[in-house]
């Protein structure tokens, strides 16, 4: 299975676009890890690629043939350039960190304050009365 022509155009394009160059590259292929039988044991199918000025790195081996990986590893290198690029990565810092902090355990302090609110707004709750409604047509009539 190999990449077409238009798809290796547009990656092309692309790496142009964003001032990637195939110098800025270093490529090593190592053997795959996990299913694949003896695919995976004697051909050096997985691809890792390394963007030298960024140090950014990405290991491919989710195809069989070496000239898959090399262009899906290829995209997701670029992927991850134009995200630290376009600054997206600071986002993702900021939602893994919200993140973090929506999971942290909270002070005794806290949870007080969190029970005595609930404390609160049950007992408003129980305040309120049932409303009843009026007697209708059929029960006046029986009266």
């Amino acid at each position: 299975m190999s990449v077409s022509p238009e798809k290796e155009n547009a990656l092309l394009e692309r790496m142009e676009r964003l001032g990637v160059s195939e110098s800025d590259l270093k490529e090593t292929f190592v053997r795959s890890s996990g299913p694949g039988g003896q695919n995976v044991n004697k051909v050096s199918s997985c691809v890792f690629l390394v963007h030298i000025p960024t140090g950014l790195s990405v290991k491919c081996q989710r195809e069989r043939s070496q000239a898959m990986n090399r262009f899906l590893a290829r995209r997701l290198l670029l992927d991850r350039i134009e995200r630290s690029q376009t600054g997206l990565v600071e986002a993702e810092k900021k939602r893994i960190e919200k993140i973090r902090r929506q999971k942290r355990r909270r002070s005794k302090k806290a949870k007080e304050k969190v029970l005595e609110a609930k404390r609160l707004q049950s007992e408003k709750k129980s305040r309120r009365a049932k409303v009843s409604l009026p007697p209708t047509f059929e029960e006046k009539k029986g009266e």
